[in-house]
C-alpha cells in the first residue's frame, strides 16, 4: 500500500498532485504568507481550474498566460492546465508594460490570469485578451471564476511529448522566445533532482526565485514531486527569506548568488536561527569565492552549485557539497570555480564553433548538451529552433567553456554576449536598440561587468554626439522609461570611438577585458 513516506508512482506532471493527494492528501503542499494548500486541496482546486478553462472553451494545446509574483495560484493553474492538456505560460512581471504585451501577443494566449495590480497596468495594452483577475472585486475575479466548478479530474491522456510549460527567454536580438517544455522534460528534471538536492517528503523547501524562471518553477516541481512542503515568498526579499527560514524551519532553498550575498550580510550582522537549513543550492550567475566561503562557514549546511538553461529545463551539471569541501581542502582547488559534472542522463561536448569538431579536455569551445531535459524547441520559431537544436538532439548553448580530464565543466565566457544580472538574462542587442534611439547617441556597445551584489551588471560604452552634453544619468533615465530596470545600464562610459576589428565589428571582448581580467571567471 502507498503511504505518505513511500514514493508513489508518477508518470506525468498532473500525476504529481494526484499521487500525493492519494498517498497523504492532508500534508501541506504549498504555503505562501498565510495561505496553505494541502496536496488534497491542490488536487481538487487544480481540477476546478481545468474545468473552468474548459468552460472558457480552452482545449488541448491552448496557452494560458499567468502574470503575478509567486503565489499558490500558479500551481493550481499549472496542474489544472496539465489535467486538461493546456499549456501554462508564466510572464515576467518585471518587464515593462510594452514588453509584457509583446510576450502575450507572441504566446497567442487564450486567457490571461493576472493579479489585480498588473491588470491595471495593462489596460490599453492587451484590452482584447480575456482576463481572470486574482484579488479585487472585478466581475472576472479568480475566486468567483472557480466557485461552483466541478472538481472531477478531466484526465487528459497525456503523452511524454505534450508541452506543459512555456517559459520565455529573450533572443540575442531581444525578441522573446517561448521555450516549450514537455511532460518528459519536466519529469526528467524532477525525479532525479530529488536525490541530487537531498529532498525528501519531510523537507521544507523554500522557493524565492520567480516562478516565470525555470529556477523557480522547475525547482518547485522537484520538491512537489517528492511530496515535500513548498514554501513561497512573493519575490526574492532577503530579510523576508531569512525570517521565513527561521519561522517555517526551512531545510532546502535555491538562490541566485546576489540574493545569497544579501542573506549573508544579514546572517553575519544579526543573531538569526538558520539551524534548520540542510542544503543551499545556488546558480544562475557568477559568485565570488569570498561570498561562497563565508556563506559555507556562516550557514553551516551543505552547498550545491547548479548550471543549466531554460532550454535544458534547468539543472544539467552539479557541483556537490563534497566537491566544495575537497576544493577548499586543497584537492583540485580550482574546481570551486567549476560548474560541476553532468547529472545522470546528460552528456556534454565542447565544440569548436568554426569547425564543429569536439575539442580535447582543457580547450575552450561552445558547450553542447544532450539530455532528456532538452526543450523540443521555441514556440512558432522554426529557424531559431533549428539554430539551437542539432538534428541529432544536441543543444548548442551559446556558452563557452571547457572540461577538465574528469568532466568538470568550467564556464569561460558567453558566446552570445548575454549578461546575467541577479539571475535575470539581459541581451545587449535589446538594450543597444533602445540606447540608439536616443538622439544624442552615435554608437553604443553594451557589456556585462562584475558586480559584488548582482554577479554582473549592465554597462554601456557610448559615443555621444559632439557637443550634446549627454550625461550617464540622463541616458540611464531614458532607458528606465523603456526597459525593465534590471536591463538598464547602471553605469555608462563615454568613448571617442569604440574598438573594432578589421571588418568593423565592435570588439566587446576588448571592452570587457579590463573589468574581468582579475576575476578568474567571466560568466556564471
Amino acid at each position: 500500500m502507498t503511504g505518505p513516506d513511500s514514493a508513489p508512482s508518477i508518470d506525468s506532471v498532473a500525476a504529481i498532485v494526484r499521487a500525493h493527494a492519494r498517498a497523504g492528501g492532508g500534508r501541506p503542499a504549498v504555503t505562501c504568507e498565510q495561505t496553505t494548500l494541502t496536496f488534497e486541496d491542490l488536487d481538487v482546486r487544480s481540477s476546478r481550474v481545468a474545468n473552468a478553462l474548459a468552460a472558457e472553451g480552452l482545449r488541448v494545446g491552448d496557452r494560458v498566460a499567468y502574470l503575478d509574483r509567486n503565489a499558490p495560484e500558479f500551481f493550481e493553474l499549472l496542474f489544472g492546465c496539465a489535467k486538461l492538456g493546456a499549456v501554462l505560460t508564466p510572464i515576467n512581471w518585471r518587464l515593462s508594460d510594452q514588453e509584457i504585451a509583446s510576450v502575450l501577443e507572441d504566446s497567442s494566449a487564450s486567457l490571461l490570469v493576472v493579479r489585480e495590480e498588473f491588470a491595471a497596468r495593462l489596460e490599453g495594452h492587451v484590452a482584447m485578451l480575456r482576463k481572470v483577475v486574482i484579488g479585487g472585486s472585478s466581475a472576472s475575479n479568480y475566486a468567483d471564476w472557480l466557485t461552483g466548478r466541478p472538481d472531477t479530474d478531466p484526465r487528459h491522456p497525456s503523452s511524454p511529448h505534450d508541452v506543459v510549460l512555456q517559459l520565455y527567454t529573450s533572443g540575442t536580438t531581444g525578441v522573446p522566445k517561448g521555450v516549450m517544455l514537455t511532460e518528459a522534460n519536466l519529469l526528467a528534471l524532477a525525479a532525479p533532482g530529488v536525490e541530487l538536492l537531498s529532498l525528501e517528503p519531510a523537507s521544507v523547501n523554500l522557493v524565492p526565485t520567480p516562478l516565470f524562471h525555470i529556477g523557480g518553477s522547475g525547482y518547485a516541481l522537484i520538491g512537489l514531486h517528492c511530496g515535500c512542503h513548498t514554501v513561497l515568498v512573493r519575490h526574492p526579499d532577503p530579510p523576508e527569506m531569512v525570517r521565513v527560514i527561521a519561522e517555517r524551519r526551512v531545510t532546502n532553498v535555491f538562490v541566485v548568488p546576489a540574493v545569497l550575498s544579501m542573506m549573508l550580510a544579514i546572517v553575519e550582522g544579526e543573531s538569526v536561527d538558520l539551524s534548520s537549513l540542510q542544503v543551499v543550492s545556488y546558480g544562475a550567475s557568477p559568485i565570488s569565492e569570498d561570498v561562497l566561503v563565508r556563506a559555507m562557514r556562516s550557514m553551516d549546511c551543505e552547498f550545491v552549485q547548479v548550471y543549466g538553461l531554460t532550454e535544458t529545463t534547468g539543472t544539467i551539471t552539479l557541483l556537490t557539497d563534497a566537491d566544495h569541501h575537497r576544493a577548499l581542502a586543497g584537492d583540485h582547488p580550482e574546481r570551486l570555480r567549476s560548474a560541476g559534472r553532468p547529472v545522470a542522463g546528460a552528456s556534454l561536448r565542447i565544440v569548436d564553433v568554426a569547425s564543429g569538431r569536439e575539442v580535447p579536455p582543457g580547450e575552450v569551445g561552445e558547450i553542447w548538451i544532450s539530455s532528456p531535459q532538452n526543450t523540443v524547441g521555441y514556440w512558432r520559431k522554426p529557424a531559431e529552433t533549428a539554430a539551437a537544436l542539432h538534428p541529432d538532439g544536441w543543444l548548442r548553448t551559446g556558452d563557452a567553456g571547457f572540461m577538465d580530464g574528469e568532466s568538470y565543466l568550467f564556464i569561460h565566457d558567453r558566446i552570445k554576449d548575454m549578461v546575467i544580472s541577479g539571475g535575470e538574462n539581459v541581451y545587449p542587442a535589446e538594450v543597444e536598440n533602445v540606447i540608439m534611439s536616443h538622439p544624442d547617441v552615435v554608437e553604443v556597445a553594451v557589456i556585462g561587468v562584475p558586480d559584488q551584489r548582482w554577479g554582473e551588471t549592465v554597462k554601456a560604452a557610448v559615443v555621444a554626439r559632439p557637443g550634446s552634453g549627454l550625461t550617464s544619468g540622463a541616458l540611464i533615465a531614458f532607458c528606465r522609461k523603456r526597459l525593465a530596470h534590471y536591463k538598464c545600464p547602471t553605469t555608462v562610459d563615454f568613448h571617442d570611438a569604440l574598438p573594432r576589428n578589421a571588418s568593423g565589428k565592435v570588439l566587446k571582448r576588448e571592452l570587457r577585458a579590463r573589468y574581468w581580467s582579475d576575476q578568474g571567471r567571466a560568466v556564471g
